[in-house]
Protein backbone atom coordinates (compact mmCIF):
# COMPACT_ATOMS: atom_id res chain seq x y z
CA UNK A 1 0.00 0.00 0.00
CA UNK A 2 2.85 2.44 0.73
CA UNK A 3 4.23 1.96 -2.80
CA UNK A 4 0.84 2.83 -4.24
CA UNK A 5 0.62 5.89 -2.01
CA UNK A 6 4.13 7.02 -3.01
CA UNK A 7 3.39 6.70 -6.72
CA UNK A 8 0.01 8.37 -6.21
CA UNK A 9 1.71 11.38 -4.60
CA UNK A 10 4.34 11.56 -7.37
CA UNK A 11 1.59 11.47 -9.99
CA UNK A 12 -0.43 14.14 -8.18
CA UNK A 13 2.63 16.41 -8.11
CA UNK A 14 3.07 15.94 -11.87
CA UNK A 15 -0.61 16.68 -12.46
CA UNK A 16 -0.59 19.80 -10.31
CA UNK A 17 2.58 21.12 -11.91
CA UNK A 18 0.64 21.18 -15.17
CA UNK A 19 -2.52 22.55 -13.57
CA UNK A 20 -0.52 25.43 -12.10
CA UNK A 21 1.40 26.24 -15.28
CA UNK A 22 -1.13 25.73 -18.10
CA UNK A 23 -3.43 28.58 -17.00
CA UNK A 24 -0.32 30.77 -16.62
CA UNK A 25 0.44 30.01 -20.28
CA UNK A 26 -3.15 31.03 -21.04
CA UNK A 27 -2.45 34.41 -19.38
CA UNK A 28 0.50 35.02 -21.70
CA UNK A 29 -1.33 33.59 -24.70
CA UNK A 30 -4.28 35.93 -24.15
CA UNK A 31 -1.88 38.89 -24.23
CA UNK A 32 0.09 37.65 -27.26
CA UNK A 33 -0.42 39.62 -30.46
CA UNK A 34 2.12 38.30 -32.95
CA UNK A 35 1.65 35.01 -34.81
CA UNK A 36 5.00 33.54 -33.74
CA UNK A 37 4.17 33.95 -30.04
CA UNK A 38 0.66 32.63 -30.54
CA UNK A 39 1.96 29.52 -32.31
CA UNK A 40 4.61 29.01 -29.61
CA UNK A 41 1.96 29.13 -26.86
CA UNK A 42 -0.27 26.69 -28.73
CA UNK A 43 2.59 24.19 -28.96
CA UNK A 44 3.60 24.67 -25.31
CA UNK A 45 0.00 24.29 -24.12
CA UNK A 46 -0.58 21.13 -26.14
CA UNK A 47 2.62 19.48 -24.90
CA UNK A 48 2.03 20.47 -21.28
CA UNK A 49 -1.56 19.24 -21.43
CA UNK A 50 -0.35 15.83 -22.65
CA UNK A 51 2.12 15.52 -19.76
CA UNK A 52 -0.36 16.69 -17.14
CA UNK A 53 -2.97 14.28 -18.49
CA UNK A 54 -0.53 11.42 -17.96
CA UNK A 55 -0.07 12.66 -14.38
CA UNK A 56 -3.85 12.87 -13.92
CA UNK A 57 -4.42 9.37 -15.29
CA UNK A 58 -1.65 7.93 -13.11
CA UNK A 59 -3.03 9.78 -10.05
CA UNK A 60 -6.46 8.34 -10.64
CA UNK A 61 -5.10 4.84 -11.35
CA UNK A 62 -3.00 4.75 -8.17
CA UNK A 63 -5.87 6.27 -6.16
CA UNK A 64 -8.27 3.60 -7.39
CA UNK A 65 -5.66 0.92 -6.71
CA UNK A 66 -5.41 2.12 -3.10
CA UNK A 67 -9.19 1.96 -2.76
CA UNK A 68 -9.22 -1.56 -4.17
CA UNK A 69 -6.50 -2.52 -1.67
CA UNK A 70 -8.38 -0.91 1.24
CA UNK A 71 -12.08 -0.47 0.34
CA UNK A 72 -12.98 0.38 3.95
CA UNK A 73 -11.63 3.88 3.31
CA UNK A 74 -14.72 4.58 1.20
CA UNK A 75 -16.80 4.57 4.38
CA UNK A 76 -14.84 7.54 5.72
CA UNK A 77 -16.50 10.91 5.26
CA UNK A 78 -13.24 12.81 4.72
CA UNK A 79 -12.36 10.61 1.75
CA UNK A 80 -15.76 11.03 0.13
CA UNK A 81 -15.40 14.81 0.44
CA UNK A 82 -11.86 14.58 -0.91
CA UNK A 83 -13.17 12.62 -3.90
CA UNK A 84 -15.71 15.37 -4.51
CA UNK A 85 -12.87 17.89 -4.70
CA UNK A 86 -10.95 15.52 -6.99
CA UNK A 87 -14.04 15.42 -9.24
CA UNK A 88 -13.98 19.22 -9.37
CA UNK A 89 -10.29 19.03 -10.24
CA UNK A 90 -11.04 16.65 -13.11
CA UNK A 91 -13.68 19.09 -14.33
CA UNK A 92 -11.12 21.91 -14.15
CA UNK A 93 -8.67 19.76 -16.13
CA UNK A 94 -11.27 19.11 -18.82
CA UNK A 95 -12.22 22.79 -18.93
CA UNK A 96 -8.54 23.61 -19.50
CA UNK A 97 -8.73 21.32 -22.54
CA UNK A 98 -11.74 23.28 -23.83
CA UNK A 99 -9.94 26.59 -23.29
CA UNK A 100 -6.86 25.25 -25.05
CA UNK A 101 -9.07 24.29 -28.00
CA UNK A 102 -10.57 27.78 -28.04
CA UNK A 103 -7.08 29.28 -28.28
CA UNK A 104 -6.10 26.83 -31.04
CA UNK A 105 -9.16 27.87 -33.06
CA UNK A 106 -8.54 31.56 -32.27
CA UNK A 107 -11.86 31.76 -30.40
CA UNK A 108 -10.60 32.93 -27.03
CA UNK A 109 -12.99 35.43 -25.47
CA UNK A 110 -11.33 35.73 -22.05
CA UNK A 111 -8.86 38.34 -20.85
CA UNK A 112 -5.46 37.72 -19.30
CA UNK A 113 -6.92 39.02 -16.05
CA UNK A 114 -9.64 36.35 -16.13
CA UNK A 115 -6.97 33.66 -16.63
CA UNK A 116 -5.02 35.02 -13.65
CA UNK A 117 -8.07 34.43 -11.43
CA UNK A 118 -8.77 31.07 -13.11
CA UNK A 119 -5.20 30.06 -12.29
CA UNK A 120 -6.01 30.18 -8.55
CA UNK A 121 -8.66 27.43 -8.64
CA UNK A 122 -6.26 24.45 -8.48
CA UNK A 123 -4.49 26.04 -5.51
CA UNK A 124 -7.73 26.18 -3.55
CA UNK A 125 -8.58 22.60 -4.48
CA UNK A 126 -5.08 21.43 -3.53
CA UNK A 127 -5.37 23.05 -0.11
CA UNK A 128 -8.73 21.39 0.53
CA UNK A 129 -7.57 17.99 -0.71
CA UNK A 130 -4.32 17.98 1.29
CA UNK A 131 -6.03 19.17 4.48
CA UNK A 132 -8.64 16.43 4.17
CA UNK A 133 -6.04 13.74 3.43
CA UNK A 134 -3.71 14.74 6.26
CA UNK A 135 -6.12 15.84 8.99
CA UNK A 136 -8.94 13.38 8.24
CA UNK A 137 -11.36 15.67 10.13
CA UNK A 138 -14.50 13.58 9.60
Amino acid sequence: MLWLKAFHIISVITWFAGLFYLPRLFVYHADAKDSISILRFEIMERRLFAIMTIGAAASLAFGVAMLVAAPAYLTMEWLRIKLLFVSLLIGYHLYCYKLMGDFAQHHNTRSARWYRAFNEVPSLLLIAIVLLAVLKPF
